[in-house]
């Protein structure tokens, strides 16, 4: 029997819409196109989210809110600038929720930068190098060396960059898919523009930015 949206029972989409927060209709379209399957509908919506996200990276992002953590027993703090299109979204449970989320995220998970053309090119040149003579040390050829520091350096970005780093409450997303999802859902575009984490008994924070202004919009810098 074929799967057409009738199929779908209320429960499968009230299940997908928590897992995703996605739209009651999106669920229903996504679990029909996954024939019913709960994982395939959930790859479904993320794609659509993370295509949502691409078309509206450049609309200009003015509005939003800062957002903060203090984790338990007060050792560490995060503030977080999440800006979107309009003040009406910044106030909405969906949008709090996010900010709040990639706060608690930062806390737990110490990023250095937001985004990985924010690495500066220092860092970016001092990885690659060492990446580099490693691969050469251990008998490979130029060709697959090459290979393996660029797989080395997008391991790299995964550890140091926040939109890179997988989601601390869900290991199957990272954080830029995380904010997709909601762009999907709220129909704004929405970026992280800096944070500041602190740690009791460190001399330094980590504060990160990213180089887009305001009134710029968000278009992605070439990758390194």
């Amino acid at each position: 029997m074929s799967t057409t949206m009738a199929n779908i029972s209320a429960s499968q989409v009230k299940e997908l819409r928590e897992k995703t927060g996605a739209p009651m209709m999106d669920c229903k379209q996504a679990l029909t196109e996954a024939k019913g399957n709960l994982e395939d509908a959930v790859v479904i919506l993320r794609k659509k989210g993370v295509s949502v996200a691409a078309k509206k990276a450049t609309r200009v992002t003015s509005e939003g809110s800062v957002a903060q953590y203090i984790h338990a027993g007060g050792k560490i703090g995060v503030l977080v600038e999440v800006n979107c299109e309009s003040d009406f979204v910044a106030r909405t449970d969906d949008f709090k929720e996010l900010t709040h989320d990639i706060a608690m995220h930062i806390a737990a998970s110490d990023p250095k930068y937001v985004r990985k053309e924010d690495v500066t090119e220092a860092d970016f040149k001092r990885e690659k190098e060492i990446y580099l003579d490693q691969a050469i040390k251990s008998g490979k050829p130029a060709h697959i060396a090459e290979k393996m520091v660029a797989g080395k350096m997008e391991k790299f970005y995964e550890e140091v960059c926040l939109l890179e780093q997988p989601f601390i409450k869900d290991q199957t997303m990272n954080i830029s898919q995380l904010i997709a999802a909601k762009v999907g859902k709220l129909g704004e575009n929405i970026a992280v523009r800096r944070f500041a984490r602190f740690k009791v008994g460190e001399a330094t924070a980590t504060v990160a930015f990213t180089a887009a202004k305001p009134d710029e919009g968000e278009a992605a810098a070439p990758a390194k």
